[in-house]
């Protein structure tokens, strides 16, 4: 088996259905290393889900009307790292067999590695763009090569780092930033300027850690970081992705046992709204 039957995100279509985007949690946050949680990532995502209007105003975009289903989640075993990402790889190919693009709930960003991986053997010529408060490009975190710290890095192993863009990170050891003036991967504006010129047509695969964000607006996240994006800000970059050919994203490193108000998984909650209106056709 590779998907759990859960409750779906809101005007999802059945699992099965011929759909654009297929929407998949992945519960694995075995590497967090400060607030562990976003295993339940996804099950709050989609429980927010339900007190949003399907109707987004700012797209005029229903997502009644949208083209996507909710698979659930992938089957992972929280103790095997190696095998969780193997998982989550195949649930990827799985998706992008039928031609389908893969949309996946967080979990850590480790998860992000084996969707790439997936994506780009899909998808030869894809360019990355990542919303987060860290770079996530150490070689190693207290040892390790593989996890949430160092998957960016991990990532370069198998995309040219200038087919990646990095936004709103502020917060990394020296190396991280070398690393990224040398290869050219940080948007030093943040503004958006020139982001449809670099992308150039080619695939585009989505990262958000949900840290982006300033903790004001998303208190409930693995590792927050004080002076990140609104979520207008963040908001504003998707609404800039309109027509551009994205292949995949994901949404990672909600923690939402640390925020009792809950408003944290309603904000990524709407991150995901927006992010199926703009990669879903009626």
């Amino acid at each position: 088996m590779i998907f759990l039957k859960t409750a779906p995100f809101l005007a999802a279509k059945e699992p099965g259905t011929a759909t654009r985007v297929a929407l998949f949690g992945c519960p694995y946050d075995g590497t967090s290393s400060y607030r562990p949680g976003a295993r339940f990532g996804p099950s709050a995502i989609r429980e927010a889900s339900q007190v949003l209007e399907s109707y987004d105003p700012r797209l005029a975009s229903d997502l009644e009307e949208r083209d996507f289903c909710d698979l659930g989640d992938v089957e992972i075993s929280p103790g095997d790292k190696a095998d969780a990402l193997s998982r989550i790889g195949e649930a990827a190919r799985k998706v992008l067999a039928v031609r389908q693009i893969p949309a996946a709930l967080g979990g850590e960003h480790l998860i992000t590695l084996p969707l790439v991986e997936a994506a780009l053997e899909s998808y030869p010529d894809l360019v990355l763009l990542q919303f987060d408060a860290h770079l996530d490009l150490r070689n190693k975190y207290l040892g390790d090569a593989l996890c949430h710290a160092t998957v960016m890095r991990r990532v370069c192993d198998i995309l040219e780092p200038s087919r990646i863009l990095q936004v709103g990170a502020r917060s990394g050891i020296l190396e991280e930033f070398e690393f990224a003036r040398r290869y050219g991967t940080l948007d030093v504006n943040a503004s958006g300027t020139g982001l449809r010129d670099w992308i150039r047509n080619r695939p585009l695969y989505i990262t958000i850690d949900m840290d982006v964000l300033d903790p004001a607006f998303c208190p409930g996240a693995g590792t927050p970081e004080p002076g990140g994006l609104s979520y207008c800000d963040l908001e504003n970059w998707l609404l800039l992705l309109q027509g551009v050919n994205i292949i995949g994203w994901d949404v990672v490193e909600l923690a939402p046992h640390w925020d009792p108000s809950n408003i944290s998984s309603i904000v990524a909650a709407k991150t995901v709204r927006t992010l199926l209106a703009i990669t879903t056709v009626c």
